[in-house]
């Protein structure tokens, strides 16, 4: 990964709770490609169709926009070298199968700023309905789990740009889920109630696994240490939420302490909970 954008130089990062590194410049032209990448990969999981693939059909001007991706037909696959018909069909029927995948991996892939996993999965609850996020307020937003004021009007933002919700029309027009089912609804469990923040590497568990699991028996887990959270369970090397939590006096829980609130989760976590693969 380098270090620096190869389009506009600016340095990459990589938000916390993230899987891609990202150009913090809104106005590099990478920013589509990157979207693109992050939808195929990290958010819809599309057998087949990876960062090679974006790349190839961007570089030939084939692909623009996730829109674009549902678009494609066979005919310009075969004239790629390298395709025959066997294999752009099962490309084609894996680009469709993909319109089954749930509202929250719908929400991440959107790329919308400041919207991780945990982020998506605590909006599509808390929304149900893309229509009610079309239409909410940086208030209501700021009522979701983890979400402060600065995250709040950024998700507004984005919803209210015309661009954007053009995309969501064409993504709905062409058959993407935009309404939470039910293994995403909110779950009661042993854990209702209780909220659980995340930081650090964990040993047995990547933070997405750990996320799925504690949600799986009714718990909210935030991005944000804040006087509702529960407790901060803290892997090795630790963010800024493991101080800002013992500055704050919320409980500071092991890997250990983990285990024991998920022993009972599910052996697998429900498909709307599931979360996004680690795979390239």
């Amino acid at each position: 990964m380098p270090s620096h954008c190869p389009l506009c130089g600016t340095e990459v990062v990589k938000p916390e709770g993230e899987v891609m590194h990202r150009c913090p410049n809104r106005a590099c032209p990478s920013r589509g490609l990157e979207t693109l990448i992050n939808w195929v990969s990290a958010a819809m999981d599309i057998e087949g169709v990876g960062e090679q693939f974006v790349r190839r059909l961007w570089d030939l001007g084939l692909l623009r926009s996730m829109p674009d991706l549902y678009r494609l037909s066979l005919e310009p696959l075969l004239a790629l070298n390298g395709f025959q018909e066997r294999s752009a069909t099962k490309v084609l029927a894996a680009i469709e199968l993909s319109k089954q995948q749930p509202f929250s991996r719908v929400l991440f892939g959107l790329n919308i700023p400041d919207v991780g996993w945990v982020t998506a999965q605590n909006l599509a609850r808390h929304f149900v309905t893309v229509d009610r996020l079309l239409a909410t307020s940086q208030e209501e937003i700021e009522e979701v789990d983890g979400i402060g004021p600065d995250r709040a009007e950024s998700i507004a933002n984005w919803f209210a740009d015309e661009q954007n919700r053009t995309l969501v029309e064409e993504l709905r027009e062409l058959g993407l889920t935009f309404e939470a089912g039910e293994a995403e609804r909110r779950i009661e469990g042993p854990l209702s109630g209780l909220q659980y923040v995340l930081t650090g590497t964990l040993e047995g568990f990547t933070r997405e696994e750990a996320a799925a699991a504690l949600a799986s028996l009714g718990a909210k887990v935030s991005d944000n240490v804040s006087k509702k959270t529960t407790g901060v369970i803290v892997g090795e090397n630790p963010g800024s939420k493991a101080a800002k939590a013992e500055k704050a006096g919320v409980p500071i829980l092991a890997e250990s302490d983990l285990r024991e609130l998920v022993k009972d989760a599910p052996a697998d976590a429900p498909a709307g909970i599931a979360p996004p693969p680690r795979r390239r």
